[in-house]
């Protein structure tokens, strides 16, 4: 546990350098209760600025549709990470949250958020982890993959960390934090390291600086996070099942008629030609979609699945 926190403060410190400066988050609002008739939109950012950017065009097409429920108003309001956005759900200060599937259940887990809508983002609503190595590597399977590296992508990912991290917990297979690529595990057990971005994941895989990597199947086959020069080289070797991309949440007190409001509203938003525009500002979303059935059973996969990854590995 303590190995991991040196290699979050660390990764948070670069982040900062690299990305959003520290005063980025000074310009955020104080987390007063959001009152009847304001409407606050959240979101777990490292970069404030870029994603209030994203936010606002649907916030601003939103509240005035909510008129008839009394919303007059809305706001953003940025968390650092999962625990400070669960304060805020917990105290009334965020009505509406937008995540990926796993920070999305473990909100509900800590903070009792409600999964309203999926998001379908470039117009793929689901997806699933792959794992890969080099074509020159001997792993062929999960288990092959004791006593050698994996690199993800950052502690909140879905796809990049909890969904492939569960994966190998559910083959018996135990995780430890790595300090850097040169540092080395135990025979019977995996090492893992976080790389950032998915870029750095196939850089590092292709370098052999690691002996895996994991990421998205849409990342995957996206040439600007892996590199067709790279991929040649490269072979997936396990694909997990397939679960959803992203997750609109609201808090568990928020008023029935707001919620049903703002459901119809996220809906509708993509048969509404005045949407369109806000709708590809929040990160290329392309519609909101109803939790059938079936993403709710893999929702709550996902959501045994951070539980353990929360218990065993962190």
């Amino acid at each position: 546990m303590q190995r991991l926190r040196q290699i979050i403060a660390v990764l948070f410190a670069v982040g900062c350098s690299a990305g959003a400066p520290l005063s980025a988050w000074a310009q955020q609002p104080a987390a007063a209760p959001s009152g009847d008739s304001v409407l606050v939109l959240g979101r777990i950012s490292d970069d404030p600025k870029a994603h209030y950017d994203q936010l606002r065009p649907l916030l601003d097409y939103v509240v005035p549709r909510m008129a008839d429920v009394g919303i007059r108003e809305g706001r953003v309001l940025m968390a650092r990470d999962p625990q400070q956005m669960a304060s805020y759900l917990r105290r009334g200060r965020v009505d509406w949250v937008t995540e990926t599937a796993g920070t999305a259940m473990l909100l509900r887990q800590r903070a009792g958020a409600e999964p309203l809508l999926l998001t379908e983002r470039g117009g793929h609503s689901h997806y699933r982890s792959v794992f890969f190595v080099r074509r020159d590597s001997d792993i062929r399977a999960l288990s092959q993959m004791r006593g050698h590296s994996v690199a993800f992508q950052r502690p909140s990912s879905t796809s990049a960390y909890f969904v492939p991290a569960a994966a190998l917990l559910a083959h018996d297979i135990q995780l430890e934090i790595l300090l850097s690529p040169h540092d080395r595990t135990d025979a019977a057990e995996v090492g893992y390291l976080f790389a950032r971005s998915e870029l750095n994941i196939a850089t590092w895989v292709h370098k052999g600086l690691v002996d895996v990597g994991v990421m998205s199947d849409l990342d995957w086959n996206n040439p600007a996070r892996m590199p067709l020069a790279f991929r040649d080289d490269l072979v997936v070797f396990e694909r997990t099942w397939e679960f959803p991309r992203a997750v609109e949440v609201v808090r568990g007190g928020l008023d029935p008629r707001v919620r049903a409001r703002l459901y119809q509203v996220l809906a509708e938003a993509a048969s509404d030609p005045a949407a369109a525009g806000a709708l590809r500002q929040f990160f290329g979303t392309t519609q909101f979609l109803p939790v059938d059935a079936a993403s709710a059973r893999s929702l709550e996969r996902i959501a045994a699945g951070v539980a353990r990854v929360r218990g065993e590995v962190e």
